[in-house]
């Protein structure tokens, strides 16, 4: 009882505060909070879809040259091109609109990696095109290309912009998490209870 007679109160339970912020120490690691940016990547990905019923080498357009049609063979179909849509559809419109919907990090970070990679083959895909073979036909790359080309390159800097985020804030979580264990009675830094002194020592002869 103190002076005021009320009883002192309790201060919180540092394994229980520690336990919380393990638990938001695993929140983190698995989710992501893009925040303002989700909007941004909702509209590239509207953008780079939009990019595919666009033409992308004289009247083909992207979906097609994506299935391989005639109008497409007509235009002489380069590899980096067709590399270029399939993972501009997979990662560009598929992982990134799982990430958003899900807010996964490992989705988002797939979709860092291969909307990165599909803006490498986006510049092999413009490049095939203007460098064709006049003998080979074809025409030169459209506007779809073009557009599809912007919108995997905004993805892939808002989803490096996001997974990095992420990263920081782990390491915020985890530096709150050790600065709490800190605090922690010397008994609770053992996974077990310390092993009791009457234990340790070998029973003597009386």
């Amino acid at each position: 009882m103190t002076e005021s007679g009320h009883e002192p109160t309790a201060g919180p339970d540092p394994a229980e505060r520690r336990q919380e912020l393990a638990a938001v120490e695993q929140q983190v690691a698995a989710v992501i909070d893009p925040g303002i940016r989700a909007v941004v990547v909702a509209a590239a990905v509207l953008v780079l879809t939009l990019s595919f019923a666009l033409p992308h080498s004289g009247g083909a357009n992207g979906w097609q040259m994506l299935a391989g049609s005639e109008q497409a063979v007509a235009e002489t179909i380069t590899l980096p091109s067709r590399i270029f849509l399939i993972l501009a559809a997979v990662f560009g419109i598929v992982v990134s609109m799982l990430a958003l919907v899900t807010r996964r990090w490992v989705l988002a970070w797939v979709a860092s990696a291969g909307c990165t990679l599909a803006v490498v083959f986006a510049v092999l895909a413009v490049w095939s095109r203007q460098t064709l073979d006049p003998a080979a036909g074809g025409a030169g790359p459209g506007t779809g290309l073009f557009l599809g080309w912007a919108a995997v390159l905004v993805l892939a800097f808002h989803w490096i912009k996001v997974v990095w985020a992420r990263s920081s804030r782990m390491l915020e979580a985890e530096a709150a998490r050790r600065d709490a264990e800190t605090q922690l009675p010397e008994q609770f830094h053992y996974r077990l209870d310390p092993p009791r002194r009457d234990a340790q020592d070998p029973p003597t002869d009386s």
